[in-house]
């Protein structure tokens, strides 16, 4: 099986000195490699193809067969490192608690693994005819979220 810290090695030197970051690396007991990466910037292919080339260099395909998928974590995926999470600042983002509740609002600060989101909601204050929406920070640590992903608005 291919040595996955050999793949992440070879992607961290390809990458070192960019603003490009491994958010997942993958290998599978029958070769598959999957690298996922991402960019405060964005990725492009010519990118992809150069890290790919990098993998190629540093594990010797004679010895060890393999697939290779590299790629950029897609739009809708869910953020699996806390990089994501510092690209998505003033995005609005959807988060599903370990507890189950689904909140969505403005992502405004990561700190370590804790982040802010502003989360709106529906209050009706005392004698008031119509409830107001109010805008109110929450921070929550990200070990406690299943699972965290950029909304997509088209509003």
């Amino acid at each position: 099986m291919v040595d996955k810290n050999l793949i992440i090695k070879a992607v961290s030197d390809a990458i070192e000195g960019s603003d490009i970051f491994i958010v997942e690396v993958k290998v599978t007991p029958d070769n598959r490699v999957t690298v996922e990466l991402d960019s405060q910037n964005g990725l492009d292919i010519d990118t992809c193809a150069s890290v790919t080339r990098a993998i190629e260099s540093a594990v010797d395909r004679d010895v060890e067969d393999y697939e290779l998928e590299v790629g950029s974590a897609g739009l809708t995926s869910p953020f699996k490192v806390p990089a994501q999470y510092v690209k998505n600042i003033g995005n609005d983002i959807e988060v599903l608690t370990r507890d189950g509740k689904k909140l969505t609002g403005k992502l405004t600060a990561v700190e370590g693994t804790d982040f802010t989101i502003e989360v709106t909601r529906k209050v009706k204050e005392p004698g008031a005819k119509r409830p107001v929406m109010v805008s109110e920070p929450l921070t929550m640590s990200m070990d406690n979220v299943k699972k965290a992903c950029y909304l997509i608005n088209f509003k």
